[in-house]
């Protein structure tokens, strides 16, 4: 059967403009409920929506939901959005968004009786409140934000034209929701559940489902409509869920794979053997353990387990730095095919702006499509690795911590980010390393995805006390108590005691020594020494300007030719502050330089760089020279010292790192001033800095001086608790007097409001999602939460610094105001390097990375 309105214009829902080609309406509706409808049908998403539902949903309820799903585009009908696809002297007036639209509709449709639909939604509103009240709208807010019930039905616009008749198509919309919905009308009273966490969660699966049912590839467009249709949207939902692996299905009816097809190791460690005994049930786990013990593949056999048992269909692996996820993504992705050879799933990196799936990398084309560099342009499960929305949609991901706190804000697009990740193990190694803000802000993540049903794992080599009762709910034992928990543990939520394990490798001495100096020529001065000698000297300053001092000086001294080299041959450097082309090329240049096989050339060398190199990377130096730091961060950073059992150079069989300390105390910082990351600065926000606890660092420093030789991991709980347990910081700081005191409080109360702005800036799935309203823009939440700022398109793509094309550059968030969303750009060439113009404001991209010109320079 045809549509009745043949004689006019159809309803479109997908179209190319300028052609006669499109997809009716009720075509791409149905396209989209059922996918959702079959989303629905998966054992982990059901048990998902059980737990959250706080009932077991029946095939009623699951159809009704469904038939709410097919109304999310009913804005659409309107003429002033239906003009978008008609030539232009068919409509005169303005255009119109669809999502306000739909909105308008379902008042009128619910409020006047000669409305089209009055007697469906009539209908509709006997299955509960929650379907018109909160459901309705959150399957409407399916571009990311939440949407609001107009205040005003008289002010509704909706008219008739000649060649268009809106009315005309909504009875088409009503009859295809009745006939191919008919279950969802029966007359059994049964409302559907009206618990907040359920609407959150459907809201988020219904603009998953528009986005996997918006691709042409897996829908394409069928005209003109057809009352049959919706068999054929079920056979495409189906086949699109499990191409894309959003439904591993053949993947998860497989056995376990074995410890040895994980990792490639014929034994599991003992951290390693724990995990891997650890039941199905339990939903939330912490794993203590060295550096180098092997927690990646601890992780990766849990997921394998729980997928195997049903628990899972996904596995998110988020890690602090860009750096470490590149690294661990070509590792996991390795891990995967050795375990499940040719049916493997391909691993996504999610990092926006690098496209990535498995061994393949993809370039984004200006129509939005992707060009995959091995020509494999027809691989559906690449699909989640073509946008950052749908990174969380993948089988398997490895990216930045950032991709998945973005589901616990009020931010666009966090409902669809959050209910993919309900469906995943969330894997956050070194867990400790999050500020007031960010700690705030998983804490609402882990409860959002645990709420649901979820299963997380924490993973840390320096977990605090402090730390660890925040993400276990337990309580804070005593100083001495602490220093006596075994090393290392496994800790389940909800068990006071963990689950201990020998530590039988990473066991190493290391020679620390402090040398009461920051200034960069001292630090290449011995980094210099030490490299002639034979060592591979890794250099981790706080701050990008005392890394790059650091790098100059060593140019200064006559040590340009022991620096890292890049691919051109010419000296580099490591830190956050490049353009993504430019960072892959520097990660490969550490990962050369400070190799972890044994046939690396033995000769001296220099790595200098930030944080960027201290977590999750597999890196091997003979000597470390690092700023002064938290001891969590210390004992990460020296952790990259003697990683592996490798040859050393004569007078390097001992592993040695040597801290940098301000020549004057730390006390002076406690004005508040600021030392190469050391203290804080004050700013209109409030107090900035990066590592601003002094009396952690002042512990930390003691704790060096008292004892120069460590054995590691045995003194792993002893040295992290004696510098972060808060007894011992209460001492310190009562010993120090006053102006500790003051500082502390200050800081104290500047955490304290940084964890408020958390709260406020996350998305509390426990209020009704009707209640719900998004601050207008996303920039100042995402800006806390330490993602990059503005991005600067670079169109022409010029050969930068290191003689290979940009496309673009990602300012620091505190250079980024007055930059707009789509900033006017003026790029310069020169030898050395690219002059940038952006919105009036100068900067310089050098070897060095991107710095802030003066004002008025742009060179």
């Amino acid at each position: 059967m045809k549509s009745p309105s043949s004689c006019k214009r159809p309803a479109w829902g997908k179209i190319d403009r300028g052609t006669t080609d499109y997809h009716p309406l009720a075509h791409h509706s149905m396209d989209v409920a059922a996918v959702f409808l079959r989303m629905l049908q998966l054992p982990v998403i059901r048990d998902r929506l059980n737990t959250a539902a706080k009932t077991c949903l029946s095939s009623l309820t699951c159809h009704r939901l469904a038939a709410l799903v097919f109304l999310h585009d009913i804005g659409k009908l309107h003429p002033g959005f239906q003009a978008k696809g008609w030539p232009a002297e068919l409509w005169h007036g303005p255009t119109v968004g669809h999502v306000e639209k739909g909105c308008e509709f379902l008042v009128l449709a619910c409020g006047r009786s000669g409305h089209p639909c009055n007697s469906v939604m009539l209908q509709i509103g006997e299955w509960g409140d929650a379907a018109v009240d909160s459901l309705l709208y959150a399957v409407l807010a399916h571009h990311g934000r939440p949407v609001a019930p107009p205040d005003d039905p008289s002010s509704f616009s909706w008219k008739e034209v000649p060649h268009y008749s809106w009315r005309e198509e909504a009875r088409v919309m009503e009859d295809a929701l009745h006939r191919w919905f008919e279950d969802a009308f029966g007359s059994r009273n049964e409302p559907i559940p009206d618990e907040p966490r359920f609407h959150h969660l459907v809201a988020g699966l219904a603009a998953l489902a528009d986005w996997i049912a918006s691709d042409r590839g897996s829908f394409p467009y069928s005209a003109p409509f057809d009352f049959s249709y919706d068999s054929t949207a079920h056979r495409r939902a189906d086949s699109a869920l499990s191409a894309i692996g959003f439904d591993p299905r053949e993947l998860a009816r497989r056995p376990a794979p074995t410890f040895m097809q994980i990792s490639g190791h014929a034994k599991p460690r003992p951290a390693q053997a724990v995990v891997g005994a650890i039941a199905p049930d339990a939903r939330l786990i912490v794993l203590e353990a060295e550096t180098g013990s092997g927690k990646t593949e601890a992780a990766l056999w849990r997921f394998t387990q729980l997928l195997a048992a049903g628990a899972v269909s996904g596995l998110y692996f988020a890690v602090p730095t860009r750096a470490a996820a590149r690294q661990l993504h070509s590792r996991i992705n390795a891990s995967l095919c050795r375990a499940y050879g040719a049916d493997a799933p391909e691993t996504v990196l999610a990092i926006p702006g690098m496209v990535r799936a498995g061994e393949a990398a993809g370039r984004k084309l200006p129509d939005w499509s992707v060009l995959w560099d091995d020509q494999s342009n027809t691989v559906p499960s690449r699909w989640a690795a073509e946008h950052a929305t749908r990174f969380l949609a993948a089988t398997v991901a490895v990216g930045t911590v950032d991709q998945a706190m973005l589901a616990a804000l009020q931010v666009k697009h966090a409902h669809l980010r959050g209910s993919a990740l309900s469906r995943s193990l969330l894997v956050i190694d070194e867990v400790h390393a999050s500020d007031a803000y960010m700690s705030a802000v998983i804490d609402e993540l882990l409860d959002t995805h645990l709420q649901v049903g979820g299963y997380a794992m924490l993973m840390s080599a320096t977990l605090g006390t402090r730390a660890r009762t925040r993400w276990i709910d337990d309580h804070m034992p005593a100083f001495e108590t602490s220093t006596q928990i075994p090393y290392p543990a496994v800790w389940i939520h909800g068990e006071s005691r963990p689950k201990t394990c020998a530590a039988d490798v990473g066991k190493k001495t290391i020679h620390v020594e402090t040398i009461p100096t920051m200034d960069p020529e001292s630090a290449a001065e011995r980094a210099i020494a030490e490299a002639k000698r034979g060592a591979r000297v890794l250099v981790i300053r706080n701050t990008v300007r005392a890394a790059v001092d650091t790098w100059h000086a060593v140019h200064a001294a006559g040590g340009e030719s022991l620096l890292m080299r890049a691919e051109d041959r010419r000296p580099a450097l490591h830190h956050g502050r490049f353009a993504v082309e430019d960072r892959a090329l520097l990660d490969q240049a550490v990962e050369l330089t400070l190799a972890v096989n044994r046939e690396r050339a033995p000769q001296g060398a220099i790595v200098i760089g930030t944080q960027t190199l201290e977590q999750s990377l597999d890196i091997d130096a003979d000597l470390a020279i690092t700023d002064l730091c938290p001891m969590d961060v210390l004992l990460q950073r020296i952790g990259r010292v003697h990683r592996h059992r490798l040859p050393r150079p004569i007078g390097f069989k001992a592993a040695r790192a040597v801290v940098l300390s301000p020549a004057g105390g730390l006390g002076p910082l406690t004005a508040p001033a600021f030392e190469n990351g050391l203290g804080t600065w004050n700013d209109p926000s409030g107090q900035g800095g990066i590592y601003r606890d002094l009396a952690i660092l002042e512990l930390t420093r003691r704790l060096i001086d008292e004892q120069a030789v460590w054995k590691i991991p045995a003194m792993n709980r002893e040295l992290v608790e004696g510098a972060t347990h808060p007894e011992r910081v209460a001492a310190v700081i009562a010993e120090l007097g006053d102006a500790w005191e003051r500082y502390n409080r200050s800081i104290g109360g500047a955490q304290a409001a940084q964890e408020q702005i958390a709260q406020m800036s996350a998305l509390n799935r426990s209020v009704r999602y009707e209640e719900l309203r998004f601050p207008s823009k996303d920039e100042r939440i995402m800006t806390r939460l330490g993602l990059e700022g503005a991005v600067i398109p670079l169109v022409t793509a010029p050969v930068g610094p290191l003689g290979v094309p940009v496309s673009r550059l990602t300012l620091p968030s505190h250079w980024s105001v007055g930059i707009s969303a789509d900033p006017a750009v003026l790029v310069e060439r020169d030898a050395n390097g690219l002059d940038l113009t952006v919105d009036g404001q100068h900067f310089r991209y050098e070897r060095t990375g991107l710095e802030r010109a003066p004002s008025g320079l742009a060179g």
